[in-house]
């Protein structure tokens, strides 16, 4: 049996199907799991079982752009020689390439999004605070629909990642070492309704350092407005380095996050890399809210940072701009209860 899984999202969509498909390859190590998803995701799924093949396919491409495109990439997908197709994505690419593949007879089934529930989640008015399905029992739900029956792993604590075999770059392994007392700080998010001010931010840098002398924190991101704070934050305070410029890759940025305290993050891509090597993750939200679904793999409650404003959720993905228009479900987070949940993971750190 060829089963091939669609996901060319974003990368904390895409590191959330990694704990689903690898219970799926432990369930059934005599079939071959296919998974077509951007370059980038290679990075995931390197090592996780020997039954699963990566295809990356470059979406931004001549050959996948337009309606001609769409065709393209089914005949790319339908050259991998699928018995089953499950659609983790639900987009336009997806909708088109699943529709050839049931007119060629392969069995298809895809995503549930559940958009009524987040619907009233969102809503501005009369909101229903229930807890949406998670992205990873949607995902499950697929497969049980082509009849892979199969369990979610009951031990989240245990990397789903193994990077035993991974060789770092010198820079990063000079940075690896030196880990014992450090966390990480992710501050940064694709939309604005997901990122804690920045001047708040800093002044969880300043209590961390004054209060914890000895600790590195150490900054993932990148583009050019991360660039930007984070070299001004570390010629400001010693300790804070910015780690991604020290790696090569996903691999590397990964490498060390399995070695850290815990990770400060947004609701962002950073907080499901960090869940994958099973480090804590204090997260930090805003405009979104974990009822959504989008919560970390293994993560918990108690380390979610949020504020119980009757306005929130106003969106599922916090690309939605503030009604408010100052973002008080950011601006009111004080900087002294992040503090404070990151030193529940700093039992040693003085």
């Amino acid at each position: 049996m060829r089963l091939l899984l669609l996901r060319f999202s974003a990368i904390g969509d895409v590191a959330m199907t990694v704990p689903v498909v690898k219970a799926l390859a432990e369930a059934y190590p005599s079939d071959t799991i296919i998974i077509a998803s951007r370059p980038f995701a290679k990075a995931f799924y390197d090592g996780v079982a020997k039954n699963i093949e990566f295809r990356p396919f470059d979406l931004k491409a001549p050959r996948y752009k337009g309606l001609l495109g769409m065709e393209h990439l089914y005949r790319d997908l339908a050259a991998l020689q699928p018995d089953r197709v499950a659609d983790l994505h639900d987009v336009l690419r997806t909708k088109y390439a699943r529709l050839r593949f049931m007119l060629s007879g392969t069995p298809v089934a895809h995503i549930n999004k559940h958009r009524s529930g987040r619907r009233a989640l969102t809503r501005q008015h009369n909101k229903q605070l229930t807890q949406q399905p998670t992205s990873f029992e949607k995902y499950r739900d697929v497969l049980l629909r082509l009849d892979f029956s199969f369990s979610l792993p009951a031990d989240t604590h245990t990397p789903t990642l193994d990077l035993s075999a991974h060789t770092p770059s010198p820079a990063c392994q000079q940075l690896a070492d030196d880990t014992a007392h450090a966390i990480g700080l992710a501050p940064f998010a694709a939309h604005e309704g997901k990122i804690y001010p920045i001047d708040l931010m800093e002044e969880v840098i300043a209590q961390l350092v004054d209060r914890h002398p000895t600790l590195r924190i150490l900054l993932f991101g990148g583009g050019k407005r991360d660039e930007e704070v984070f070299s001004r934050w570390e010629s400001r305070w010693p300790n804070v380095i910015f780690a991604s410029r020290h790696c090569s890759g996903m691999r590397d940025e990964l490498y060390i996050m399995r070695r850290l305290k815990c990770m400060v993050s947004m609701d962002s891509g950073n907080m499901h890399l960090a869940s994958l090597v099973a480090t804590p993750v204090v997260s930090v939200w805003g405009a979104t809210h974990p009822l959504a679904g989008f919560m970390g793999w293994g993560q918990k409650a108690d380390d979610v940072i949020s504020l119980p404003l009757d306005c929130r959720p106003c969106s599922i993905y916090g690309n939605k701009p503030c009604a408010k228009g100052d973002y008080p479900c950011m601006r009111g987070i004080k900087p002294e209860a992040i503090v404070a949940a990151v030193e529940g993971h700093l039992p040693t750190v003085r």
